[in-house]
Protein backbone atom coordinates (compact mmCIF):
# COMPACT_ATOMS: atom_id res chain seq x y z
CA UNK A 1 0.00 0.00 0.00
CA UNK A 2 1.87 3.60 -0.96
CA UNK A 3 1.14 6.65 0.89
CA UNK A 4 -1.49 7.71 -0.99
CA UNK A 5 -3.88 4.79 -0.74
CA UNK A 6 -3.00 4.85 2.95
CA UNK A 7 -3.99 7.87 3.44
CA UNK A 8 -7.37 7.65 1.58
CA UNK A 9 -7.96 3.86 3.50
CA UNK A 10 -7.30 4.75 7.27
CA UNK A 11 -7.60 8.56 7.73
CA UNK A 12 -11.09 7.79 8.18
CA UNK A 13 -10.41 5.28 10.60
CA UNK A 14 -7.79 6.22 12.44
CA UNK A 15 -8.57 9.92 12.58
CA UNK A 16 -9.22 11.28 16.07
CA UNK A 17 -11.64 14.12 16.59
CA UNK A 18 -10.55 17.19 18.66
CA UNK A 19 -12.68 19.09 20.63
CA UNK A 20 -12.70 22.42 21.42
CA UNK A 21 -15.49 23.54 23.42
CA UNK A 22 -17.51 20.11 22.90
CA UNK A 23 -17.08 20.17 19.72
CA UNK A 24 -14.84 17.82 17.00
CA UNK A 25 -12.85 19.65 14.72
CA UNK A 26 -11.58 18.52 11.51
CA UNK A 27 -8.52 20.24 10.22
CA UNK A 28 -6.64 20.36 6.75
CA UNK A 29 -3.36 21.74 5.81
CA UNK A 30 -2.71 25.35 4.14
CA UNK A 31 -1.06 26.26 0.67
CA UNK A 32 2.73 27.42 1.19
CA UNK A 33 2.22 29.26 -2.44
CA UNK A 34 -0.55 31.27 -1.05
CA UNK A 35 1.79 32.69 1.96
CA UNK A 36 5.09 32.65 -0.33
CA UNK A 37 2.91 34.79 -3.66
CA UNK A 38 0.51 36.98 -1.75
CA UNK A 39 2.74 37.33 1.37
CA UNK A 40 -0.32 38.56 3.36
CA UNK A 41 0.04 39.33 7.01
CA UNK A 42 -2.52 36.84 9.21
CA UNK A 43 -4.86 39.98 9.63
CA UNK A 44 -6.07 40.25 6.00
CA UNK A 45 -6.45 36.74 4.70
CA UNK A 46 -9.50 36.23 4.07
CA UNK A 47 -11.93 33.25 5.31
CA UNK A 48 -15.21 31.60 4.15
CA UNK A 49 -18.00 30.15 6.45
CA UNK A 50 -20.40 27.60 5.08
CA UNK A 51 -23.59 26.99 7.15
CA UNK A 52 -24.51 23.76 5.78
CA UNK A 53 -28.95 23.59 6.84
CA UNK A 54 -29.50 19.68 6.81
CA UNK A 55 -32.55 18.05 5.69
CA UNK A 56 -34.00 20.90 3.32
CA UNK A 57 -35.37 23.95 4.27
CA UNK A 58 -38.90 25.33 3.38
CA UNK A 59 -37.27 28.66 1.48
CA UNK A 60 -40.93 29.29 0.91
CA UNK A 61 -41.63 30.36 4.53
CA UNK A 62 -38.16 31.75 4.98
CA UNK A 63 -38.26 34.50 2.04
CA UNK A 64 -41.53 35.15 1.32
CA UNK A 65 -43.04 36.25 -1.87
CA UNK A 66 -45.03 39.24 -0.54
CA UNK A 67 -46.71 40.48 -4.00
CA UNK A 68 -47.64 36.75 -4.15
CA UNK A 69 -49.36 36.66 -0.75
CA UNK A 70 -53.06 35.20 -1.96
CA UNK A 71 -51.48 32.54 -3.89
CA UNK A 72 -49.06 31.88 -1.24
CA UNK A 73 -52.51 31.56 1.02
CA UNK A 74 -53.77 29.28 -1.63
CA UNK A 75 -50.87 26.84 -1.70
CA UNK A 76 -50.19 26.23 2.12
CA UNK A 77 -53.51 27.90 4.09
CA UNK A 78 -52.86 25.64 7.10
CA UNK A 79 -48.89 26.34 7.20
CA UNK A 80 -48.90 29.63 5.84
CA UNK A 81 -48.10 32.96 7.86
CA UNK A 82 -49.66 35.95 8.84
CA UNK A 83 -49.46 38.40 6.58
CA UNK A 84 -48.48 41.20 9.44
CA UNK A 85 -46.32 39.25 10.75
CA UNK A 86 -43.89 39.00 8.07
CA UNK A 87 -40.57 41.39 8.26
CA UNK A 88 -40.65 43.34 5.09
CA UNK A 89 -37.45 43.97 3.20
CA UNK A 90 -38.99 45.30 0.10
CA UNK A 91 -42.57 46.00 -1.07
CA UNK A 92 -42.08 42.29 -2.38
CA UNK A 93 -40.23 40.37 -0.19
CA UNK A 94 -40.08 39.77 3.11
CA UNK A 95 -38.55 37.22 6.06
CA UNK A 96 -40.09 34.80 8.69
CA UNK A 97 -40.93 36.94 11.38
CA UNK A 98 -38.54 34.67 13.83
CA UNK A 99 -35.41 36.27 11.63
CA UNK A 100 -34.87 40.15 13.25
CA UNK A 101 -30.97 39.41 13.48
CA UNK A 102 -31.20 38.53 9.38
CA UNK A 103 -33.54 41.57 9.15
CA UNK A 104 -31.59 43.91 11.27
CA UNK A 105 -28.35 42.30 8.78
CA UNK A 106 -30.14 43.19 5.76
CA UNK A 107 -31.12 46.47 6.58
CA UNK A 108 -27.45 47.47 7.50
CA UNK A 109 -25.94 46.30 4.42
CA UNK A 110 -24.45 42.92 5.44
CA UNK A 111 -26.44 39.92 3.93
CA UNK A 112 -27.47 39.09 0.41
CA UNK A 113 -30.26 37.06 -0.90
CA UNK A 114 -30.17 34.66 -4.17
CA UNK A 115 -33.38 33.46 -5.19
CA UNK A 116 -34.16 30.07 -6.80
CA UNK A 117 -30.80 28.30 -6.41
CA UNK A 118 -30.95 24.72 -7.66
CA UNK A 119 -29.90 22.58 -10.40
CA UNK A 120 -30.96 20.99 -13.76
CA UNK A 121 -33.27 17.82 -13.13
CA UNK A 122 -32.93 18.29 -8.66
CA UNK A 123 -32.86 14.92 -7.15
CA UNK A 124 -35.25 15.24 -4.14
CA UNK A 125 -33.65 12.52 -2.34
CA UNK A 126 -31.42 14.06 0.90
CA UNK A 127 -28.20 12.14 0.30
CA UNK A 128 -28.10 12.00 -3.41
CA UNK A 129 -29.09 15.48 -3.09
CA UNK A 130 -26.80 16.48 -0.40
CA UNK A 131 -24.07 14.72 -2.40
CA UNK A 132 -24.57 16.82 -5.29
CA UNK A 133 -24.49 20.64 -3.71
CA UNK A 134 -21.18 19.09 -1.47
CA UNK A 135 -19.34 17.84 -4.66
CA UNK A 136 -20.62 20.25 -7.89
CA UNK A 137 -21.88 16.97 -9.69
CA UNK A 138 -24.39 17.13 -12.29
CA UNK A 139 -27.63 15.58 -11.33
CA UNK A 140 -26.68 12.60 -13.96
CA UNK A 141 -22.97 12.28 -12.42
CA UNK A 142 -21.39 10.27 -9.28
CA UNK A 143 -17.99 12.22 -7.96
CA UNK A 144 -16.02 10.83 -4.99
CA UNK A 145 -14.46 14.33 -4.46
CA UNK A 146 -15.88 17.49 -3.13
CA UNK A 147 -15.85 21.33 -4.68
CA UNK A 148 -13.82 22.29 -1.99
CA UNK A 149 -11.62 19.38 -2.10
CA UNK A 150 -10.35 19.94 -5.24
CA UNK A 151 -10.09 23.60 -4.73
CA UNK A 152 -7.61 22.59 -2.19
CA UNK A 153 -5.95 19.55 -3.90
CA UNK A 154 -5.66 22.37 -6.83
CA UNK A 155 -3.51 24.71 -3.92
CA UNK A 156 -1.28 21.99 -2.48
CA UNK A 157 -0.63 19.12 -4.45
CA UNK A 158 1.05 16.32 -2.16
CA UNK A 159 -0.66 16.77 0.80
CA UNK A 160 -0.54 15.79 4.06
CA UNK A 161 3.17 14.86 3.58
CA UNK A 162 5.68 17.94 4.75
CA UNK A 163 2.85 19.22 6.40
CA UNK A 164 2.45 21.64 9.21
CA UNK A 165 5.95 23.02 8.23
CA UNK A 166 7.71 26.77 9.17
CA UNK A 167 5.93 28.13 6.06
CA UNK A 168 2.38 26.21 6.60
CA UNK A 169 1.61 26.03 10.20
CA UNK A 170 -1.75 26.07 10.27
CA UNK A 171 -5.04 24.16 8.76
CA UNK A 172 -6.62 25.57 5.71
CA UNK A 173 -10.26 24.53 6.35
CA UNK A 174 -11.45 23.29 10.01
CA UNK A 175 -15.02 21.43 9.37
CA UNK A 176 -17.02 21.82 13.19
CA UNK A 177 -18.52 17.98 13.46
CA UNK A 178 -17.67 14.40 14.38
CA UNK A 179 -17.58 13.90 10.12
CA UNK A 180 -15.47 14.59 7.22
CA UNK A 181 -17.90 16.69 4.95
CA UNK A 182 -17.48 15.31 1.25
CA UNK A 183 -17.31 18.84 -0.24
CA UNK A 184 -13.53 18.57 1.67
CA UNK A 185 -12.55 15.25 0.01
CA UNK A 186 -9.84 15.23 -2.99
CA UNK A 187 -9.53 12.59 -5.23
CA UNK A 188 -6.60 11.40 -3.49
CA UNK A 189 -8.47 10.74 0.07
CA UNK A 190 -9.83 12.89 2.71
CA UNK A 191 -7.38 16.68 2.94
CA UNK A 192 -7.89 16.05 6.36
CA UNK A 193 -6.54 15.22 9.90
CA UNK A 194 -8.95 15.15 13.29
CA UNK A 195 -7.84 16.61 16.46
CA UNK A 196 -9.12 14.99 20.06
CA UNK A 197 -9.06 17.12 23.46
CA UNK A 198 -6.04 20.25 23.05
CA UNK A 199 -5.13 19.99 26.46
CA UNK A 200 -4.18 16.00 26.49
CA UNK A 201 -2.68 16.66 22.88
CA UNK A 202 -0.93 19.29 23.71
CA UNK A 203 0.56 17.33 26.79
CA UNK A 204 1.70 15.00 24.48
CA UNK A 205 3.16 17.79 22.35
CA UNK A 206 5.01 19.22 25.21
CA UNK A 207 6.28 15.75 26.40
CA UNK A 208 7.50 14.29 23.08
CA UNK A 209 5.24 11.37 22.93
CA UNK A 210 5.19 9.32 20.38
CA UNK A 211 2.88 6.66 20.86
CA UNK A 212 5.59 4.27 22.72
CA UNK A 213 7.93 3.53 19.54
CA UNK A 214 11.16 4.88 19.60
CA UNK A 215 12.33 3.89 16.01
CA UNK A 216 10.19 1.64 13.20
CA UNK A 217 12.46 -1.27 12.39
CA UNK A 218 13.86 -1.37 8.84
CA UNK A 219 10.91 -3.70 7.46
CA UNK A 220 8.15 -2.79 4.90
CA UNK A 221 5.88 -2.70 7.73
CA UNK A 222 8.54 -0.20 9.87
CA UNK A 223 8.42 1.59 6.50
CA UNK A 224 4.45 2.44 6.64
CA UNK A 225 4.15 2.49 10.71
CA UNK A 226 6.69 5.20 10.27
CA UNK A 227 4.23 7.04 7.96
CA UNK A 228 1.11 6.49 10.37
CA UNK A 229 3.55 8.08 13.31
CA UNK A 230 3.96 10.92 10.76
CA UNK A 231 0.52 11.17 10.97
CA UNK A 232 -0.43 11.31 14.22
CA UNK A 233 2.76 14.20 14.95
CA UNK A 234 1.01 16.28 12.21
CA UNK A 235 -2.53 15.99 14.00
CA UNK A 236 -0.88 16.86 17.38
CA UNK A 237 1.23 20.05 15.33
CA UNK A 238 -2.34 21.18 14.68
CA UNK A 239 -4.05 20.48 18.04
CA UNK A 240 -1.28 22.84 18.77
CA UNK A 241 -1.84 25.56 16.92
CA UNK A 242 -5.59 25.98 17.49
CA UNK A 243 -5.36 25.33 21.00
CA UNK A 244 -3.42 28.25 20.75
CA UNK A 245 -5.42 30.63 18.88
CA UNK A 246 -8.60 29.85 20.98
CA UNK A 247 -6.10 30.88 24.03
CA UNK A 248 -5.66 34.05 22.86
CA UNK A 249 -9.13 35.21 22.82
CA UNK A 250 -11.10 35.64 26.19
CA UNK A 251 -14.67 34.09 25.77
CA UNK A 252 -15.94 36.38 28.74
CA UNK A 253 -15.72 39.34 27.19
CA UNK A 254 -18.20 38.28 24.42
CA UNK A 255 -20.70 35.99 26.42
CA UNK A 256 -23.43 38.82 25.69
CA UNK A 257 -23.40 38.30 22.18
CA UNK A 258 -24.45 34.89 22.24
CA UNK A 259 -27.39 32.42 23.32
CA UNK A 260 -25.35 31.37 25.98
CA UNK A 261 -23.55 27.68 25.92
CA UNK A 262 -26.17 24.59 24.88
CA UNK A 263 -28.71 26.88 24.12
CA UNK A 264 -27.95 27.50 20.32
CA UNK A 265 -25.51 24.97 18.59
CA UNK A 266 -25.25 27.02 15.39
CA UNK A 267 -24.37 29.79 17.77
CA UNK A 268 -21.77 27.47 19.71
CA UNK A 269 -19.90 26.57 16.42
CA UNK A 270 -19.68 29.63 15.11
CA UNK A 271 -18.48 31.60 18.02
CA UNK A 272 -15.69 29.00 17.99
CA UNK A 273 -14.82 30.28 14.57
CA UNK A 274 -14.48 33.74 15.40
CA UNK A 275 -12.05 32.75 18.55
CA UNK A 276 -10.17 31.06 16.28
CA UNK A 277 -10.03 33.92 13.74
CA UNK A 278 -8.91 36.33 16.19
CA UNK A 279 -6.59 34.05 17.72
CA UNK A 280 -4.52 34.64 14.74
CA UNK A 281 -4.87 30.79 13.05
CA UNK A 282 -4.47 31.10 9.33
CA UNK A 283 -7.67 28.81 8.19
CA UNK A 284 -9.67 30.30 5.27
CA UNK A 285 -12.46 27.73 5.41
CA UNK A 286 -14.19 26.81 8.30
CA UNK A 287 -17.93 24.56 7.70
CA UNK A 288 -20.47 24.66 10.51
CA UNK A 289 -23.80 22.96 10.75
CA UNK A 290 -27.83 23.16 11.47
CA UNK A 291 -29.62 19.86 11.28
CA UNK A 292 -33.41 19.38 11.17
CA UNK A 293 -34.98 20.84 8.14
CA UNK A 294 -36.78 18.06 7.29
CA UNK A 295 -39.98 19.65 8.27
CA UNK A 296 -42.50 16.72 6.86
CA UNK A 297 -45.23 17.56 9.87
CA UNK A 298 -45.28 19.84 12.81
CA UNK A 299 -43.36 22.21 10.38
CA UNK A 300 -45.72 24.61 12.62
CA UNK A 301 -48.06 25.12 15.40
CA UNK A 302 -51.86 24.02 14.87
CA UNK A 303 -52.51 27.25 16.10
CA UNK A 304 -50.03 29.75 15.35
CA UNK A 305 -48.26 29.19 12.25
CA UNK A 306 -45.69 31.50 13.77
CA UNK A 307 -44.02 29.01 15.61
CA UNK A 308 -43.43 25.44 15.39
CA UNK A 309 -40.57 23.34 14.46
CA UNK A 310 -39.13 25.89 11.35
CA UNK A 311 -39.72 28.95 13.26
CA UNK A 312 -37.08 27.68 15.82
CA UNK A 313 -35.15 26.32 13.31
CA UNK A 314 -34.78 29.97 12.07
CA UNK A 315 -34.64 31.63 15.18
CA UNK A 316 -31.37 29.66 15.67
CA UNK A 317 -30.19 30.83 12.05
CA UNK A 318 -30.69 33.91 12.49
CA UNK A 319 -29.58 34.72 15.92
CA UNK A 320 -26.47 32.45 15.35
CA UNK A 321 -25.65 34.44 12.74
CA UNK A 322 -26.70 37.77 13.73
CA UNK A 323 -24.16 37.15 17.02
CA UNK A 324 -21.38 35.85 14.33
CA UNK A 325 -21.41 39.31 12.63
CA UNK A 326 -21.45 41.52 15.68
CA UNK A 327 -18.49 39.66 17.22
CA UNK A 328 -16.16 39.25 13.80
CA UNK A 329 -16.60 42.74 13.81
CA UNK A 330 -16.56 43.79 18.01
CA UNK A 331 -12.93 42.15 17.19
CA UNK A 332 -12.21 43.94 14.91
CA UNK A 333 -11.96 40.92 11.90
CA UNK A 334 -15.62 41.56 10.51
CA UNK A 335 -14.28 42.47 6.94
CA UNK A 336 -11.77 39.38 6.22
CA UNK A 337 -15.03 36.81 6.84
CA UNK A 338 -17.87 35.63 4.13
CA UNK A 339 -20.32 33.17 5.21
CA UNK A 340 -23.26 31.38 2.81
CA UNK A 341 -25.44 28.89 3.78
CA UNK A 342 -26.65 26.23 1.75
CA UNK A 343 -29.47 22.96 1.80
CA UNK A 344 -29.45 19.87 -0.08
CA UNK A 345 -33.06 21.34 -1.56
CA UNK A 346 -36.32 23.31 -0.80
CA UNK A 347 -39.63 22.17 0.38
CA UNK A 348 -42.79 21.79 -2.52
CA UNK A 349 -45.07 24.67 -2.95
CA UNK A 350 -47.89 23.06 -1.70
CA UNK A 351 -48.00 21.93 2.08
CA UNK A 352 -49.21 18.36 3.19
CA UNK A 353 -52.25 17.37 5.65
CA UNK A 354 -49.73 16.98 8.78
CA UNK A 355 -49.02 21.19 9.03
CA UNK A 356 -45.73 20.07 7.16
CA UNK A 357 -43.79 20.17 3.34
CA UNK A 358 -42.37 17.01 1.22
CA UNK A 359 -39.20 17.81 -0.53
CA UNK A 360 -38.60 20.14 -3.19
CA UNK A 361 -36.28 22.04 -5.19
CA UNK A 362 -35.34 25.62 -5.59
CA UNK A 363 -34.59 27.20 -2.55
CA UNK A 364 -32.64 30.14 -1.37
CA UNK A 365 -29.34 31.23 -0.08
CA UNK A 366 -28.27 33.67 2.25
CA UNK A 367 -24.60 35.21 2.27
CA UNK A 368 -23.46 37.67 5.12
CA UNK A 369 -20.76 40.17 5.80
CA UNK A 370 -19.32 43.76 5.78
CA UNK A 371 -17.77 42.57 1.89
CA UNK A 372 -21.33 41.19 0.86
CA UNK A 373 -22.98 42.98 -1.79
CA UNK A 374 -26.63 43.68 -0.16
CA UNK A 375 -29.94 42.78 -1.69
CA UNK A 376 -31.94 40.28 -3.60
CA UNK A 377 -30.18 38.73 -6.28
CA UNK A 378 -32.97 37.43 -8.58
CA UNK A 379 -36.85 37.60 -8.54
CA UNK A 380 -39.46 36.01 -6.25
CA UNK A 381 -40.58 32.64 -7.40
CA UNK A 382 -43.79 32.42 -9.46
CA UNK A 383 -45.82 30.57 -6.90
CA UNK A 384 -48.50 29.14 -9.85
CA UNK A 385 -45.65 28.39 -12.88
CA UNK A 386 -44.53 25.46 -11.52
CA UNK A 387 -43.06 21.94 -12.71
CA UNK A 388 -44.73 19.22 -10.71
CA UNK A 389 -45.65 21.11 -8.31
CA UNK A 390 -42.19 22.40 -7.60
CA UNK A 391 -40.38 25.97 -8.35
CA UNK A 392 -38.41 26.70 -11.58
CA UNK A 393 -34.94 27.20 -11.34
CA UNK A 394 -33.46 30.91 -11.33
CA UNK A 395 -29.34 29.97 -10.19
CA UNK A 396 -27.79 26.88 -10.39
CA UNK A 397 -26.05 26.56 -7.07
CA UNK A 398 -22.81 26.22 -8.79
CA UNK A 399 -22.69 29.39 -10.05
CA UNK A 400 -23.19 30.63 -6.67
CA UNK A 401 -19.67 28.88 -5.62
CA UNK A 402 -18.19 30.30 -9.00
CA UNK A 403 -19.22 33.88 -7.82
CA UNK A 404 -17.28 33.29 -3.92
CA UNK A 405 -14.22 31.51 -5.32
CA UNK A 406 -13.95 34.52 -7.56
CA UNK A 407 -15.00 37.63 -6.05
CA UNK A 408 -14.21 36.32 -2.69
CA UNK A 409 -11.18 34.50 -3.27
CA UNK A 410 -9.48 35.59 -7.08
CA UNK A 411 -9.57 32.30 -8.08
CA UNK A 412 -7.94 31.75 -11.49
CA UNK A 413 -10.05 30.37 -14.88
CA UNK A 414 -7.52 27.31 -14.90
CA UNK A 415 -8.32 26.65 -11.21
CA UNK A 416 -12.03 27.11 -11.07
CA UNK A 417 -12.19 24.72 -13.92
CA UNK A 418 -10.64 22.22 -12.32
CA UNK A 419 -12.34 23.01 -8.86
CA UNK A 420 -16.56 23.32 -10.60
CA UNK A 421 -15.44 21.52 -13.71
CA UNK A 422 -17.52 23.28 -15.79
CA UNK A 423 -17.83 27.20 -16.51
CA UNK A 424 -20.72 28.61 -14.73
CA UNK A 425 -21.37 32.43 -15.02
CA UNK A 426 -20.66 35.46 -11.77
CA UNK A 427 -23.16 36.94 -10.02
CA UNK A 428 -22.66 39.88 -8.06
CA UNK A 429 -22.35 38.75 -4.23
CA UNK A 430 -19.42 40.78 -3.13
CA UNK A 431 -19.04 44.74 -2.97
CA UNK A 432 -15.50 44.70 -4.24
CA UNK A 433 -12.99 42.04 -3.64
CA UNK A 434 -9.94 43.23 -2.17
CA UNK A 435 -7.22 42.24 0.37
CA UNK A 436 -4.29 44.35 1.87
CA UNK A 437 -0.83 43.62 0.64
CA UNK A 438 2.34 43.67 2.43
CA UNK A 439 2.75 47.09 1.99
CA UNK A 440 -0.99 47.95 3.64
CA UNK A 441 -2.14 48.36 -0.08
CA UNK A 442 -5.54 47.59 -0.74
CA UNK A 443 -6.16 45.80 -3.60
CA UNK A 444 -9.20 45.65 -5.72
CA UNK A 445 -10.31 42.64 -7.95
CA UNK A 446 -12.03 43.80 -11.35
CA UNK A 447 -13.36 42.13 -14.88
CA UNK A 448 -9.41 41.58 -16.12
CA UNK A 449 -9.06 38.24 -17.39
CA UNK A 450 -6.02 36.27 -17.27
CA UNK A 451 -6.49 33.15 -19.71
CA UNK A 452 -4.82 29.53 -19.74
CA UNK A 453 -1.73 29.61 -21.13
CA UNK A 454 -0.75 27.68 -23.97
CA UNK A 455 0.31 25.16 -24.52
CA UNK A 456 0.27 23.50 -21.14
CA UNK A 457 2.35 21.72 -20.48
CA UNK A 458 5.60 23.37 -21.89
CA UNK A 459 8.37 23.12 -23.06
CA UNK A 460 10.61 25.64 -23.17
CA UNK A 461 8.24 28.40 -24.18
CA UNK A 462 4.28 29.24 -23.74
CA UNK A 463 1.69 32.38 -24.53
CA UNK A 464 0.29 33.94 -21.74
CA UNK A 465 -3.22 35.76 -22.47
CA UNK A 466 -4.75 38.24 -20.73
CA UNK A 467 -7.82 41.23 -21.04
CA UNK A 468 -8.18 44.23 -19.48
CA UNK A 469 -11.17 46.07 -19.62
CA UNK A 470 -9.36 49.65 -18.63
CA UNK A 471 -6.47 51.53 -18.81
CA UNK A 472 -4.10 50.47 -15.85
CA UNK A 473 -0.48 49.70 -14.64
CA UNK A 474 0.25 45.90 -15.38
CA UNK A 475 2.64 43.70 -13.39
CA UNK A 476 2.89 39.87 -14.86
CA UNK A 477 4.84 37.51 -13.22
CA UNK A 478 6.04 34.02 -12.67
CA UNK A 479 6.70 32.37 -9.39
CA UNK A 480 8.01 29.15 -8.68
CA UNK A 481 5.96 26.69 -6.47
CA UNK A 482 7.96 28.03 -3.04
CA UNK A 483 6.86 31.48 -4.15
CA UNK A 484 9.85 32.56 -5.56
CA UNK A 485 9.92 35.14 -8.29
CA UNK A 486 11.12 33.41 -11.67
CA UNK A 487 10.76 36.49 -13.78
CA UNK A 488 8.75 39.58 -14.44
CA UNK A 489 6.93 39.67 -17.57
CA UNK A 490 4.84 42.58 -18.11
CA UNK A 491 5.72 46.28 -15.58
CA UNK A 492 4.13 48.66 -16.83
CA UNK A 493 1.47 51.50 -17.73
CA UNK A 494 -1.58 49.43 -20.49
CA UNK A 495 -4.36 51.01 -22.36
CA UNK A 496 -7.38 48.40 -22.16
CA UNK A 497 -7.27 45.55 -24.90
CA UNK A 498 -6.10 42.37 -24.87
CA UNK A 499 -2.53 41.13 -24.70
CA UNK A 500 -0.35 37.89 -25.64
CA UNK A 501 3.34 37.28 -23.56
CA UNK A 502 5.75 34.30 -24.22
CA UNK A 503 7.17 32.82 -21.33
CA UNK A 504 10.32 31.05 -22.25
CA UNK A 505 12.11 29.03 -19.37
CA UNK A 506 15.77 29.22 -19.03
CA UNK A 507 17.92 25.93 -18.94
CA UNK A 508 18.16 26.21 -15.31
CA UNK A 509 14.73 26.04 -14.32
CA UNK A 510 13.43 22.35 -13.63
CA UNK A 511 10.23 20.35 -14.67
CA UNK A 512 7.54 21.29 -12.48
CA UNK A 513 4.57 23.75 -11.64
CA UNK A 514 4.92 27.43 -12.47
CA UNK A 515 2.69 30.12 -11.18
CA UNK A 516 1.72 33.15 -13.72
CA UNK A 517 0.37 35.61 -11.68
CA UNK A 518 -1.22 38.90 -13.09
CA UNK A 519 -2.19 42.27 -11.25
CA UNK A 520 -3.71 45.25 -12.92
CA UNK A 521 -4.57 48.56 -10.98
CA UNK A 522 -5.78 47.81 -8.00
CA UNK A 523 -7.05 44.55 -8.76
CA UNK A 524 -6.20 41.58 -6.61
CA UNK A 525 -3.96 38.97 -8.43
CA UNK A 526 -5.24 36.66 -10.30
CA UNK A 527 -3.01 32.93 -10.67
CA UNK A 528 -2.83 30.31 -12.81
CA UNK A 529 -0.82 27.08 -12.93
CA UNK A 530 1.55 26.58 -15.80
CA UNK A 531 3.58 23.24 -15.82
CA UNK A 532 7.35 22.96 -17.26
CA UNK A 533 8.38 19.49 -18.99
CA UNK A 534 11.72 19.12 -19.58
Amino acid sequence: MNRREFIRRAIPVTALPFVLNGFPLRAYGRSPLLDAITKAAVTTDRVLVLVQLGGGNDGINTVIARDQYHAYMNARQNIALPELSILPLTSETGLHPAMTGMRSLYEDGKLAIVQGVTYPNPDLSHFRATDIWLTAADYNETLSDGWLGRYLQQEFPGYPVGYPNEVTPDPLAIQIGADVSLALKSSSGPMAISLYDPDSFYQLIQNGNNGGVAQSPKTPAGHELSFIQEIATQSQDYAAQVKTAADKISSATRSAMYPGPGKNYLADQLKIVATLIAGGLKTRLYIVNLYGFDTHSSQVDGGDSKNGEHAALLEKLSTAISAFQDDLNTLGIGDRVLGMTFSEFGRRVYSNSSLGTDHGTAAPMFLFGNGVKPGIIGANPDLTDLVDGNLKMQFDFRSVYTSVLQQWFATGTAELNATLLQTFPAIPVVRKSYYIDENGNRLYSSTCRLYNNYPNPFNPSTTIAYDLPDDGTVLLEVFDITGRKIATLVNGFQPAGSYKVTFTASNRLASGVYICQLRWGETLAIRNKMLLLK
